[in-house]
């Protein structure tokens, strides 16, 4: 057999591999999820969703007014009053993560947040901040839009810990809504710990977390460690042109009644 039959007979050979790689690569290729729209989707603009009718003791961290910045959100760390960027009507990051004045220990919390189209960045780049009860405990804000298997870094997760039950984002330049109903830890009257923190998330309405268990706080604590009584409201900064708006908490009663 000469050269050039060795030639054939290894292209024939090839042939079914090479075609079997090109129809897995182009299969794969397909499958990756599309994060960003192929076109910069349209703003679509939505009202603030206000506290269900009776709901009592209210109280509003952020209704749409800048002087609210201010007086009642310092920077993590210290009692400087909050600088954000008031941007009509909403706010957004600036110089450093933001905490609640005010401490809670049950509640629920709502927090509207807005994605900015970014179609050239990836991952965690993606209009990256987050929603902390107690300053511990990290709800990731993120433009997950579009991903089908959402993992533990994507929007709705408890951060690096329990993943979405789904994607219920919406394309980015929408107003997308939290509502988070957090339970604190329990702690015994020596002060150690004898039921880790919970917590249920409806985005846009939608159950993303079920009675999730927090055994530990997430990395947006940075080293500072559970402990008994109240905690403020954290808001991220990670550099990225997210907005808020409509911050509202209504305190929760530890238990109910023990009476029929």
């Amino acid at each position: 057999m000469n050269k050039t039959q060795l030639v054939h007979v290894g292209l024939r050979l090839l042939g079914p591999a090479l075609l079997c790689g090109l129809f897995l690569a182009t299969m794969h290729a397909h499958s990756l999820p599309k994060q960003a729209p192929e076109t910069a989707p349209k703003p679509v603009e939505s009202p603030p969703v206000p506290p269900p009718p009776g709901a009592k003791n209210v109280v509003y961290l952020f209704t749409g007014k800048p002087n609210e910045i201010a007086e009642n959100w310092v920077y993590r760390g210290s009692h400087q009053p909050a600088q954000w960027i008031f941007d009509h009507g909403t706010m957004r990051p600036r110089g450093g993560d933001i905490i609640s004045k005010q401490t809670f220990t049950d509640f629920h919390l709502h927090v509207e947040f807005w994605e900015p189209y970014m179609p050239n960045a990836h991952g965690q780049e993606r209009g990256n901040s987050g929603v902390a009860p107690y300053g511990l405990y990290e709800i990731q804000v993120l433009d997950s839009y579009g991903i089908p298997d959402p993992g533990t870094g994507d929007c709705g997760a408890v951060y690096g810990q329990t993943a979405p039950l789904l994607n219920a984002c919406k394309p980015p330049l929408q107003w997308q809504t939290y509502d988070i109903i957090f339970r604190a830890p329990r702690w015994d009257t020596n002060g150690k710990k004898i039921e880790d923190a919970r917590v249920t998330v409806l985005q846009n309405g939608i159950v993303v977390q079920n009675n999730t268990i927090i055994p530990e706080p997430t990395g947006i604590a940075y080293g500072r460690k559970e402990h008994p009584g109240p905690g403020p409201i954290l808001l991220q900064d990670h550099g990225s042109p997210v907005r808020f708006r409509n911050v509202w908490v209504i305190p929760l009663p530890e238990h109910g009644a023990t009476h029929y």
